[in-house]
């Protein structure tokens, strides 16, 4: 197969958290180079689309030498036969270049404008996923990333899909990705069938991208891309490397977020993924199935050594003979950590059954199985449940009351929360209590085996016995999720908040968080308690001025918001990208009037949109038909209620829970 030698395009900058968010409180700008999407014949209405969920104009061009500095906040459009003539000598620092590909055209991607552009987006358009493409612009422009906040987690999981085509998966990933922090797909193991019945040794460079782009519209999970060698339990042959770096370089042009390297390859080819990895986070990978490895070795460390000059994680995993190699493997583990207290992270486990206690002990990228897989991805692979259940027997994850407090009506998560216990095999008793009369919680608190709480309505941050407080929790003068952290005598009790992650990640489901930045928003709310989460979530995303109706900030909350005064005010004010509703259920129709309003596009960048109904309850009036009917992008209650649960699971058990089986559990599924 013939190889286009890749050119080394600037690297983004790389925000520090996840969900575009620096720190936990800043969206990071990313890469703020020009976005100019090549698009095919007939396919020129993508390019409003990633416009728009940028919340930036476009506009058409014949040629990417007509892109000039001016252009900067502007999406360009440039026809595929019209891209091929100068694409090559474009001015790389000025333009990052998208290939987008509908699938459905029934050809594969230009060959050529793929190897040539930095970036491919391949779509469908019945149905069109729009989240989809949310999510690899963000991603590839550095505005999120998932990888600094999985590092920072006590213990992650990735699951691997041992299907031949991921179509089969689909219909079960919700359940199948329970627990897991990254979704695996391994190229090796999938069969792209052939006409005369037989199937392609190695799958082609289309069939694979389209796989990639079915596994993503169906899973919010980071991928992590995998070409497993014959001689390391895989399929793909290993006589030509260049092979390998086709299909990897591919992976992060598709916006893949972790590429699976083996170590085994040339220097050259590892050493040039990892310079034009963009945001995508190189795995370096050593497996050995001899059975000689030993991990008390010089050996041991070298191949540490070389698998870090090129990782951002390095992954080792070997066959053992006797149950002592899990503890050798666990003093190479506490060395490698001492030795090399930047990083990169080490995920190392042994296979096979004598080796299963590793993967219990082992807190970086653990590889799990379910029992609705195939196959296992490796021998001795366990669950997420089995895991979990080791560790309990171990005395490694001690059972613990954790709590949802709050009235029945006003904490719809609690009898998922259940639900997720179950799945995941976690030993800890949950029970929904009333919080009663004053002092209740701090009672909760002091008990010997408090594991945490969700708590709604929240708590006033000023409680004595939370001594600690996230910044949120602390801006925002609310605590909804008490965490544990530390056993024993040395435990300790933080107050965090949970509400304004679910109605950021609310946000930027259909737009990328740059589109909120210097824009501006309308809150409604009846007090200033019930808007605190969402002007925090907004000032996350660098909003610009915020205007209320119903209420005053008040505290670190209140610079650069506005309360509207009176009509007058609403007609002179900046047209909202956002308008979100904290009214009560019997109130929401008061919104209806600024949705007809702002829907009619005052400003150059468009009319509103993005509207978010919090009410949770039976309303008055029916604000997101009307919302939907204006042509915001509108949701409710439900969709933040949802995320909101994802995050709070978060804090409490340390576990992942994807936000379509919280709401497949629910009750509504997603597709």
């Amino acid at each position: 197969m013939a190889t286009k030698q890749q050119q080394s395009a600037p690297t983004p900058t790389r925000p520090r958290s996840t969900n575009g968010v620096i720190k936990g409180t800043k969206a990071g700008t990313g890469d703020e180079r020009i976005v100019v999407i090549v698009f095919g014949q007939g396919q020129d209405r993508i390019v409003p689309v990633f416009a728009d969920v940028l919340g930036k104009p476009h506009r058409m061009a014949t040629n990417f030498s007509s892109v000039r500095n001016e252009d900067h906040g502007t999406v360009i459009g440039i026809a595929a036969g019209d891209a091929k003539v100068d694409i090559d000598s474009r001015n790389r620092s000025l333009i990052v270049a998208i290939n987008a590909h509908c699938v459905a055209l029934g050809m594969p991607p230009d060959l050529n404008l793929s190897a040539s552009t930095d970036y491919e987006f391949l779509y469908t358009e019945t149905p069109f996923f729009r989240r989809d493409l949310s999510r690899f612009i963000s991603f590839i422009l550095g505005q999120i990333s998932h990888h600094e906040a999985l590092i920072t987690k006590p213990r992650t999981y990735f699951i691997s899909t041992t299907f031949p085509d991921v179509r089969t998966a689909l219909s079960n990933l919700d359940i199948l990705s329970v627990g897991s922090d990254a979704v695996e797909i391994r190229v090796d193991l999938l069969k792209e069938g052939l006409t005369d019945g037989t199937f392609n040794s190695v799958p082609s460079l289309s069939y694979v991208g389209e796989q990639v782009m079915l596994l993503r519209q169906r899973t919010e999970l980071p991928i992590i891309f995998t070409t497993r060698c014959t001689k390391e339990n895989g399929r793909f042959p290993m006589d030509n490397p260049e092979l390998y770096y086709e299909y990897l370089y591919r992976a992060i042009q598709w916006g893949c977020e972790y590429v699976d390297v083996e170590v085994w390859l040339p220097e050259d080819i590892r050493r040039r993924l990892f310079e034009q990895r963009g945001n995508s986070r190189i795995i370096s990978a050593f497996h050995d199935f001899s059975g000689t490895f030993k991990w008390p070795s010089l050996q041991a460390q070298n191949i540490f050594q070389e698998s870090r000059k090129y990782g951002d994680i390095v992954k080792m995993i070997t066959i053992i003979n006797t149950m002592s190699e899990n503890y050798e493997l666990e003093y190479f583990r506490s060395q490698i950590k001492a030795n090399n207290p930047d990083g990169p992270p080490l995920s190392a486990v042994n296979m096979g059954q004598l080796g299963q206690l590793s993967r219990a002990l082992n807190t970086v990228f653990s590889p799990i199985t379910h029992p609705l897989l195939p196959i296992v991805a490796a021998p001795g692979q366990l669950s997420a449940a089995e895991i979990n259940g080791a560790l309990a027997t171990m005395g490694q994850l001690p059972k613990k009351n954790i709590y949802a407090i709050g009235t029945f009506r006003s904490t719809p998560q609690a009898t998922f929360f259940e639900k997720c216990f179950n799945e995941l095999g976690l030993p800890h008793n949950f029970a929904s209590v009333d919080r009663g009369v004053k002092g209740s919680v701090e009672a909760f608190c002091l008990q010997p085996n408090f594991g945490g709480a969700y708590i709604n309505p929240p708590l006033s941050s000023s409680q004595p016995y939370i001594p600690m407080l996230s910044d949120a929790a602390r801006t925002i003068g609310a605590v909804d999720t008490i965490v544990v952290r530390g056993e024993g005598q040395s435990s300790t009790l933080i107050g965090d908040n949970a509400t304004w992650k679910g109605i950021r990640a609310t946000l930027t489901r259909d737009f990328a968080p740059s589109a909120y930045k210097d824009r501006a928003a309308i809150i409604l709310s009846s007090n200033g308690e019930d808007a605190a989460s969402v002007i925090f979530a907004l000032r996350s995303l660098n909003i610009g001025k915020i205007y209320t109706v119903g209420f005053k900030a008040h505290g670190p909350l209140a610079a650069g918001v506005e309360p509207f005064t009176s009509v007058e005010s609403v007609t002179k004010s900046d047209t909202p990208f956002a308008i979100i509703s904290a009214l009560p259920p019997e109130k929401t129709h008061l919104v209806q009037p600024l949705l007809r309003y702002f829907s009619n596009g005052r400003d150059s960048r468009g009319q509103g949109k993005v509207f978010v109904d919090l009410a949770n309850g039976p309303r008055k009036g029916d604000p997101i038909g009307v919302a939907e009917g204006c042509g915001w992008t509108a949701y409710g209650v439900a969709d933040t209620s949802a995320f909101t649960t994802v995050e709070t699971l978060r804090l409490l058990v340390g576990q992942n829970v994807p936000y379509s089986f919280v709401r497949l559990a629910s009750g509504r599924g997603l597709y």
